[in-house]
């Protein structure tokens, strides 16, 4: 074991999180995706956005956006498109392979046993709700979104992504009493 007692428990958070992120970014290369290009998937499964609304959304600049969108767009997953009311705009747009990849890529099991290795079952419990409050007492930005959707879809994944009717990105509730996981990605 590491010798971490006198960390300070902002360096401990950090450094598990990057650890995690490595992990992550390793697996998602699998697509070649990373923890910065997934989200953007989950966005433009809602519809077409604008690259500043999407770099609004996922709390990067512009430029970060762009570089992230040009990858995407190398690798087949989104279009560009021009706006159908604004010649001088375009919409990013996601594609029939970036809908198949955010499917399989984006499934949150192999991120949930990745981020909790090596905890009991109580232990993850207790991390969960001390994660929920240092979240609230630290607001994320205006404008930044979370794309991922909610609730298990009928072959048991631990999300459903929206439909292309689902004007509400599959934030709403259930018509039964099913709880709501949500499926974040490190």
């Amino acid at each position: 074991m590491e010798r971490t007692g006198h960390w300070p428990t902002g360096r401990l958070l950090s450094a598990v999180a990057r650890r995690i992120e490595r992990e992550w970014n390793a697996h998602l290369d699998t697509w070649d995706l990373n923890h910065a290009s997934l989200p953007v998937l989950f966005h433009l499964a809602r519809g077409p956005h604008s690259q500043r609304d999407l770099a609004r959304a996922n709390g990067v600049t512009e430029q970060t956006m762009s570089r992230i969108l040009a990858r995407m767009e190398r690798s087949g997953y989104i279009a560009r498109e021009q706006h159908p009311t604004d010649r001088r705009r375009h919409d990013v747009v996601l594609t029939a392979a970036g809908r198949a990849v955010m499917l399989e890529a984006g499934d949150p099991r192999p991120a949930e046993e990745m981020s909790v290795r090596g905890l009991e079952p109580h232990h993850v419990e207790q991390l969960r709700e001390i994660l929920g409050l240092m979240l609230a007492a630290h607001p994320h930005e205006e404008g930044w979104d979370d794309p991922t959707p909610h609730g298990p879809d009928a072959d048991g994944h631990a999300f459903r992504p929206p439909a292309a009717d689902d004007a509400d990105g599959g934030h709403a509730a259930p018509d039964d009493d099913t709880p709501r996981v949500h499926a974040d990605v490190p």
